[in-house]
């Protein structure tokens, strides 16, 4: 099809045209900051909507900013003589970012987003036409080669990542190139792969129109492209959707069921250094008579520890009805969407598929014999960016396999930042029923805690040993001190292992 030709893109090999648009851009304050001052909080959050006619709205004068939100972000034709004066155009013109119309009026040939770094960089993502904003139910496109712009799981995947400084990092499947552009401020060498060769050209744009680095781009499916290459993190939000039938390169894997999230998750551990990370975003299915956290354990590589976070459950029928929607064809003739529709549950009913999980998995290459391996449900708030938070539960895996009962209670430990206790109980009562932690950063948890529990992480702040605090409760509450020192460790473990309690020092 023409429009996936890679003919139709911008030239990867006129750097000078791409240094000159970047200037232009940031001369004219095209920049996620000045896109929310001029579109208002609203018609902003309306393009994460793909809902387009606020923005067009808020753009019906001619300054700078307001000719190339309309050109690169909402696809409108504009004026050549209006373009003149904010960018290159005979340079876009040949370097192939703009295109004539007909008339006197220019186009641009993709789209491009402005994008807030996490240190505050301008950065800019190009995409496919109509791809700029929101999911692909609002392109309209049935192209399968269609790339996508940044979307709701491309920054989920990017805030979960750890961002500690690595030689090298692997984005497999690029598609627009966001992660490929965050691995690139803290990774020495980068690599990207994808099936769509039109997805590799699109990388390496946003790189450059966002003054990054370059990266080594590779296509090809799954690991193959790398061959037995090793990386310290790689990051992957996948083709995730579980369909009966592969129509969309951006979504549809082309492997039966989760098969394509199995084999990745996988295929990780042979591709990781050690103490390397492998983070990704999934979907898994719930099957009639099988335990779905018995299913994602079977996944994790046998010397990788794990953390399995299942976000969100849907039942067959909602999850086909999502991502009809998505390819658009809700908008499709009846007869034709009722096909697809059944095909969807037909497709569900023979795997015995009664509902699909979305989530997050991180690997940490260990080499432990015996890997600590946490799947968990968490559909609740949380904090993100969270790659900190997932960092240091790879710590205290570390600490708490390396301490037996005997050295947590000799240990030290001091209650973790932004930790509220409530107490529930009747009003009037002398005792509350129960005691609540609850945190206020990263994950968020909140845990029931006896009154011990709730005492003990009350007082610590690291000077005194856990022991000696279980001593001075025993002497309060009237308690054989041996008995809760034997008691207690198992409370303090899951203490420390959700973060409410941190080894001081």
């Amino acid at each position: 099809m023409s429009n996936t030709s890679l003919a139709t893109l911008p030239s990867t090999d006129r750097s000078d045209v791409t240094a000159r648009l970047r200037d232009a851009f940031l001369s004219a304050s095209f920049s996620a900051d000045g896109l929310l001052d001029l579109l208002g909080a609203s018609a902003y959050a309306a393009l994460a909507r793909s809902e387009t006619v606020p923005a067009l709205r808020a753009t019906r004068g001619d300054t700078p900013l307001e000719t190339l939100v309309r050109l690169f972000l909402l696809q409108q034709p504009v004026p050549h003589a209006r373009v003149v004066d904010v960018l290159p155009v005979q340079d876009c013109l040949e370097g192939g970012w703009l295109a004539r119309t007909g008339g006197d009026e220019v186009a641009a040939t993709v789209d491009v987003r402005p994008y807030g770094g996490p240190g505050g960089e301008d950065w800019f993502i190009v995409s496919d036409l109509g791809c700029a904003v929101g999911g692909a139910g609002g392109i309209g496109s049935r192209d399968e080669r269609v790339v996508l712009g940044v979307g709701g799981a491309s920054t989920t995947l990017a805030g979960i990542t750890v961002r500690t400084p690595v030689a090298s990092a692997l984005d497999l499947g690029s598609g627009s190139g966001i992660q490929a552009l965050h691995a690139a401020q803290h990774a020495t060498r980068v690599t990207a792969t994808d099936v769509n060769p039109r997805a590799l050209h699109i990388t390496a744009l946003t790189l450059a129109l966002s003054g990054a680095s370059g990266a080594a781009l590779h296509e090809g499916s799954l690991f193959e492209p790398v061959g037995e290459e090793t990386y310290d993190l790689i990051v992957s939000n996948p083709p995730f959707v579980i369909s009966p039938g592969a129509r969309l390169t951006y979504r549809d894997g082309g492997m039966g069921g989760d098969d394509l999230c199995r084999a990745l998750v996988q295929g990780a551990g042979a591709h990781l250094n050690e103490g390397g990370y492998a983070q990704f975003l999934a979907n898994w299915q719930h099957v009639e008579g099988e335990d779905w956290q018995d299913r994602l354990r079977s996944w994790v590589p046998r010397d990788c520890d794990a953390w399995v976070v299942q976000r969100e459950v849907q039942d067959v029928m909602q999850y086909a009805e999502l991502w009809l929607r998505d390819a658009g064809d809700h908008h499709a003739d009846p007869v034709e969407y009722q096909t697809r529709y059944d095909a969807w549950l037909d497709e569900f009913e023979t795997r015995k598929v009664r509902a699909v999980g979305f989530g997050w998995i991180t690997l940490r290459k260990s080499g432990a014999a015996q890997p600590s391996v946490v799947v968990e449900e968490w559909p609740h708030p949380v904090e993100q960016p969270l790659g900190e938070t997932v960092r240091a539960h790879f710590d205290r895996v570390d600490y708490l396999r390396a301490h037996d009962d005997a050295a947590l209670l000799a240990g030290h430990f001091k209650l973790a930042g932004e930790i509220v206790q409530e107490q529930v109980g009747l009003p009037g009562a002398e005792d509350p029923e129960h005691v609540v932690l609850r945190q206020n950063r990263g994950m968020r948890r909140a845990t029931r805690v006896d009154t011990v529990g709730a005492g003990f992480a009350g007082v610590c702040d690291g000077t005194l040993s856990a022991g000696r605090i279980l001593d001075a409760i025993a002497q309060l509450v009237g308690e054989d001190p041996v008995l809760l020192r034997d008691r207690t460790p198992t409370q303090i473990r899951l203490l420390i292992e959700q973060g409410f309690l941190e080894p001081a020092g």
